[in-house]
């Protein structure tokens, strides 16, 4: 039996054909057992926005701004560049926190600030204004909570907390320093007797 080109041209195509589908099969799981393979290129870019949440009544209760908002799809994460987010609910003080970068949980209820973090918690009735800074903070906004496991300093205006982890909770003004706390607290100055 004699083997003649158009015999043997579909027989090669097939041998062609099998070994490029087990090329592809292998490639595709390589790509699964190493993810970090895959491309991270962002889908969309937002500069200078600001984005306001607002509570039943109308009233704005949140607002989250940053010079530069990135999403990338391949782990629907999302980055934000010099974040500021003004939380102002009813019955609550207003905090203010700020940060060299940031990024948003998949649902957006969640803020992890980095980076020369600060916290402004107005004053208000029965209490002082209070600055906090950290290298990392957690923002739950439904909670109104803000947490961190690095080091933290607290300062109003008669004495400075430092610690190594805190909790604050905004709508209770409760908070938690976790460990390695050392304080200083400077004694109210008198009021002079005007006898």
């Amino acid at each position: 039996m004699k083997l003649s080109a158009t015999r043997l041209f579909p027989l090669l195509l097939v041998l062609a054909l099998a070994l490029l589908s087990i090329w592809l099969e292998r490639t595709l799981r390589e790509e699964e057992r190493h993810p970090a393979l895959r491309r991270h290129d962002p889908d969309f870019l937002v500069e200078h926005f600001k984005l306001t949440r607002f509570n039943a009544a109308g009233a704005p209760e949140a607002t989250l701004a940053a010079s530069k908002m990135v999403h990338y799809p391949d782990d629907d994460s999302t980055e934000l560049l010099a974040p500021r987010i003004v939380q102002s609910k009813a019955n609550e003080p207003r905090l203010t926190l700020s940060a060299d970068r940031g990024a948003l949980s998949h649902d957006g209820e969640e803020v992890f600030l980095y980076g020369n973090v600060l916290l402004l918690r107005e004053a208000g009735a029965g209490h002082s204004e209070a600055r906090m800074r950290t290298s990392f903070l957690h923002l739950v906004s439904a909670r109104s909570l803000v947490r961190t496991d690095r080091e933290v300093s607290v300062a109003e205006p008669e004495r400075l907390l430092q610690a190594r982890g805190m909790e604050y909770r905004n709508d209770t003004r409760q908070l938690f320093l976790r460990e390695r706390v050392r304080g200083r607290f400077a004694p109210k100055a008198r009021k002079s007797d005007p006898r």
